[in-house]
């Protein structure tokens, strides 16, 4: 595994930090579609998990950082390989992510909803 000290993906805070913004945004999130009206059974499972969020995030900062380039799928996988080692708690979450399909494109479809 990488390091904390990898160049290419700087440590950002802890994860405890990290979570507690993703909550903020997710429960943003969900109160502004509350308020459009949408019905909570119908939108709440497709949101990510805080982990997933924090996840999404440290990729995404990543991504702008090396210029917007959407990565590959094998440059995906490596990335997240990396935050899992930088992040141990996000393991689980990282792991899940890996597990999944179209784990580089996702992103695309949880952008747009956030």
């Amino acid at each position: 595994m990488t390091s904390s000290a990898d160049p290419l993906l700087p440590r950002r805070a802890s994860v405890e930090v990290l979570r507690a913004e993703a909550e903020d945004e997710l429960s943003s999130l969900k109160l502004e579609r509350l308020r459009a009206g949408e019905d909570p059974w119908d939108f709440m499972e497709d949101l990510p998990t805080v982990d997933e969020l924090v996840v999404f995030t440290l990729r995404a900062e990543h991504i702008e950082a090396d210029g917007g380039l959407r990565p590959t799928h094998a440059r995906n996988q490596r990335l997240l390989r990396i935050i899992a080692g930088q992040y141990p708690d996000l393991a689980p979450a990282v792991q899940k992510m890996l597990s999944s399909e179209n784990t580089h494109r996702r992103w695309d479809s949880v952008v747009r909803e956030l």
